[in-house]
């Protein structure tokens, strides 16, 4: 009888500290703008790129290249006023026609870093 007990204790035990836990979560990319693959006419201003939870912006990054390997971000990685899951940053203009690759590279607000590429094309 006792033994059962304190196996009923252990168990309503472990299951209160499993939930008092903190989730260890990363920050993936949920939506970009340009949106993934995409082929445009207009030359974007900027890259933008909403993940699923906070991130942090001085630990964070987007760079934009050309096929040549040029970086043609401004360097300007911002957090978003308003959203602290969404990321900016700025692009020189003049973009030719051509394939762009997009870097990112994050750390969450728990401190995990998640990175990740997508290309986007400006057509004639």
């Amino acid at each position: 009888m006792i033994r059962k007990q304190l196996i009923f204790l252990a168990v309503g035990l472990f299951s209160l500290l499993a939930m008092a836990m903190p989730a260890n979560a990363h920050a993936f990319m949920v939506h970009a703008e340009p949106p993934v693959g995409s082929k445009m006419k207009k030359t974007p201003n900027e890259i933008r790129i909403w993940f699923n939870e906070p991130v942090k912006p001085a630990l964070s990054s987007i760079m934009v290249f050309d096929g040549k390997g040029t970086q043609l971000d401004k360097k300007d990685t911002h957090l978003d006023r308003d959203n602290r899951a969404l990321l900016h940053v700025s692009l020189r203009s003049g973009l030719t026609p051509g394939i762009y690759k997009v870097i990112w590279r994050v750390t969450s607000v728990d401190t995990h870093v998640t990175n990740g590429d997508f290309r986007f094309q400006i057509v004639p």
